[in-house]
Order: structure tokens, then sequence, then C-alpha cells
């Protein structure tokens, strides 16, 4: 009898809901039922709260970098910076005549 090697996925058991952890390319389809084998790792979860944390803190010490180095300060209007940045376009059903 050959052994099939199946993928694993990482997850948090949070009561009865599975949160799936890594890239979407690892994560099992999410448009139909999935039967799963969960093993319970001995590890902390430390990692999880503390990510969001670590995020936080890098993003606030990237502004003040940007801020120490004036890297903005030839924006006049934000408002009109910030469309003409996204090249704003009509969207279908949402035009201002319809």
């Amino acid at each position: 009898m050959q052994e099939t090697i199946l993928p694993t996925y990482k997850a948090i058991l949070r009561g009865n809901r599975l949160e799936w952890r890594g890239s979407a390319r690892q994560r099992p389809p999410a448009d139909r039922p999935v039967a799963v084998y969960v093993t319970v790792l001995d590890e902390p979860l430390t990692d999880v709260g503390e990510s969001k944390k670590g995020r936080g803190a890098r993003m606030a010490a990237a502004l003040e970098q940007l801020a120490e180095i004036r890297a903005l300060t030839d924006i006049g209007d934000a408002a009109t910076w910030e469309r003409e940045a996204r090249q704003e376009r009509s969207l279908p059903g949402r035009d201002a005549g319809c």
C-alpha cells in the first residue's frame, strides 16, 4: 500500500472555528467543505498578537521617517492629490447621472 503525503495547513482553533494562517496559495478552497485532520501543537501563540503590534510599530516608524525628511511637503490639497493618484474613473451603476 502506497502512503500519500497530504497537504498540511497552519491554523488557529478558536472555539469551533479555524483561522487559516499562511499564504492564500496554501489555504484550502473556501468555496466548498474540506475534510481535515487537526493536530494540536503545544506551542505559544504570542506571535499572533505581537505580529499586529509589530506591524503598527513599523508603520509608525516609517511615517516618522517620512515626516523627518518632509517627503510629502509638495502636496498642496490632499484630496486633489489623492484623486489624481488614484486616476478616478466612472464605475458602472455609480455614475452621477444614473
